[in-house]
């Protein structure tokens, strides 16, 4: 079954694409919430359409993502967390860096932020996406607090 995404679905792709999933999956999640719709031949013309008269917007905004990206990597990020020796008291997940990237005058959205979940002082990195074509890597540093 093919369908037309109107959001970006994780695992499965973004917005405008056209994808194939199985019948159920499209028929009884995709469809009702909302997330997708049935890629007919005139739901495709459509979509071919909007996608040229987006084509030039979406160039702006790559550029403004690949400026941000810049802006991130000169970002040091240093997250303080209590500590025994070099094991965490709890965790360190996407929520803090999303904090802290707060903190640092860059509010990135944490669902953009992939990193795992870090039990340990020590220096990591931390994937950013900004766009579909902009993923940067953010190194990030856990210090214990005194």
């Amino acid at each position: 079954m093919e369908i037309i995404l109107k959001q970006d679905v994780q695992n499965l792709g973004f917005k405008d694409d056209v994808v194939s999933v199985k019948p159920g999956y499209g028929r009884n999640f995709l469809i009702p919430q909302g997330f997708a719709t049935l890629a007919t031949s005139s739901a495709k013309k459509v979509l071919a359409e909007n996608l040229k008269q987006k084509a030039h917007k979406e160039a702006k905004i790559v550029d403004d993502a690949k400026k941000l990206a810049e802006a991130l990597k000169a970002l040091e990020i240093k997250i303080t967390s209590k500590a025994g020796g070099e094991k965490l008291f709890g965790s360190v997940t996407n929520i803090d860096i999303a904090q802290a990237l707060e903190n640092a005058g860059q509010p990135i959205d944490r669902k953009f932020i992939t990193s795992g979940t870090v039990k340990r002082t020590g220096k990591y990195t931390a994937s950013v996406r900004l766009h579909r074509d902009v993923v940067v890597e953010l190194p990030y540093e856990i210090i214990a607090e005194q």
